[in-house]
């Protein structure tokens, strides 16, 4: 449980550490930064490729199992890094990103899969999927800090080194995570046992997953469809896709913004801007330490549920996210008005940190409604939202220098903050409307509707297996 997080931030690391070499890259490959930041262009690529990964490869895990698609996938990403390092070119960059961009998240993608796999239970996986949410917003803020430490420290060719970096400990670490990741997708575990089985004995015993005929290309193709489809046909998709891929492309914008602001206000070199924006991380890790009043307030809410009693409330997921929506739209005010030479360095540093509260929240709020409610098609709903998401990491942040420029700090800040403020209706109209809004949304009645069904069917299915054994085939399913 804790290799899988680990594994999450050291591969979340590349999307923000590439722009510390920008002044060096600016240079060697004659690319011009303003006012529009062409360089910006190797990170657009990079979520794009995040976005868009996922949909293909993760599905192919279905029949293959998780850590054969993790390790493939680590294994692109070590690949991608190497012709970024030695890159003679801009485009080469931007190419070689988006392979590096879609196998980190294929590779993310799986961790979070897997924790699901072994932690089943809102109590149970409380924890290791807060710290996951922990790390996927870390990884990537911690970005500009490891970056602009490496360029401090080497100064020929520094902005080659943070992909060498990359490359050493990426590689380092491989052989210990395949000696300690192991195999979680239930059904994949199953079948193997099956073949095991059949292969000793010669009984006609098989795992659920290997009676599917469903293609692989099929699968494939429902992973485009599917979250499209739910993206233009269910109002809460598409308004959480909007709240979290605004909040997602703040935090990429800051990796920009932050080094515009504090470099002219205070003069900072690159590796003091790269620590200003540590104040994300920690932001993360007090939402992270704040996130278990969260989950006791949904624990309790199993006990005014009128409409499934003893369950808790799918809403009340949503709780302190208010708040940690309202500190991100209030902190976006903050940074804004305080980025002025008058006002010490600290105070737009805290309204940067308050930014990293509300991040934290939404992210976990979204992940954790959008999989209580969706439950059957939580996967197709997540993946609707990491597209949108990786979206607005791609695009917003090239309209940074000329909103901030344009506007002036205070005004931009505040034209965001308003935006902020908006997109927290969205949790509050779901806590106010949740019930009536689920009734009306064909995809999450199916997905209660199945779920009901499965657990009738759980009840029955040793028995199934046993009378299988003993006159025919046996299947074997994957225990809840």
């Amino acid at each position: 449980t804790l290799t899988n997080p680990l594994s999450s931030v050291l591969t979340g690391i590349p999307a923000g550490s590439y722009g510390s070499g920008n002044s060096w890259m600016e240079s060697l490959f004659h690319v011009q930064n303003t006012p529009f930041p062409n360089l910006y262009w190797a990170t657009t690529s990079w979520n794009m490729g995040a976005a868009f990964w996922p949909l293909i490869f993760v599905p192919l895990t279905e029949s293959s199992g998780r850590m054969p698609g993790y390790f493939v996938a680590y294994i692109i990403l070590i690949i991608s890094l190497f012709p970024s390092a030695f890159a003679q070119n801009y485009a080469t960059l931007v190419v070689t990103r988006f392979f590096g961009g879609g196998a980190s998240s294929v590779s993310i993608n799986i961790v979070g899969g897997s924790i699901s796999d072994v932690w089943y239970g809102d109590k149970a996986r409380s924890l290791p999927m807060s710290l996951f949410g922990l790390t996927s917003v870390i990884g990537i803020a911690l970005g500009p800090f490891v970056g602009s430490a490496i360029v401090a420290i080497h100064k020929s060719s520094p902005w080659r080194w943070i992909f060498y970096v990359q490359i050493i400990y990426l590689t380092g670490l491989l052989p210990i995570f395949w000696l300690v990741l192991k195999e979680t997708r239930a059904d994949v575990i199953l079948a193997r046992r099956a073949r095991k089985i059949r292969k000793e004995t010669g009984r006609p015993i098989y795992a659920e997953a290997e009676l599917d005929n469903t293609s692989m290309w099929r699968n494939v193709q429902i992973s485009f469809e599917r979250p499209t489809r739910m993206l233009l046909t269910e109002p809460v998709v598409a308004f959480f896709t909007l709240w979290i891929s605004f909040a997602w492309g703040i935090l990429y914008l800051f990796f920009s913004s932050v080094v515009q602001t504090f470099s002219s206000n205070y003069g900072m070199n690159s590796l003091q801007t790269g620590t200003i924006q540590l104040a994300i991380s920690v932001g993360a890790l007090i939402g992270t330490v704040i996130n278990p009043l969260q989950d006791i307030l949904y624990q309790h809410s199993a006990r005014r549920n009128t409409e499934n009693p003893g369950k808790p409330i799918p809403e009340a997921r949503l709780y302190t996210s208010v708040g940690g929506s309202l500190l991100f739209a209030g902190g976006l005010f903050w940074y804004g008005w305080a980025s002025m030479p008058s006002v010490p360095w600290i105070v737009p540093t805290l309204g940067i940190g308050a930014c990293g509260i509300g991040i934290y929240s939404i992210y976990m709020a979204v992940v954790n409604y959008l999989t209580d409610a969706y439950e059957k098609y939580a996967a197709s709903a997540l993946s609707a939202a990491s597209l949108g998401r990786n979206s607005f990491g791609a695009f917003l942040p090239l309209a940074s220098y000329e909103l901030f420029e344009t506007l002036g700090y205070g005004w931009a800040g505040s034209l965001l903050g308003f935006v902020g403020i908006a997109l927290s209706v969205v949790p509050v109209v779901l806590i106010w409307k949740g019930p009536e809004i689920r009734r009306r949304s064909p995809f999450m009645r199916e997905a209660t509707f199945a779920t009901d069904e499965d657990d009738e069917f759980d009840a029955g299915v040793e028995k199934d297996a046993e009378d299988g054994g003993e006159n025919g085939a046996a299947t074997c399913r994957p225990s809840r």
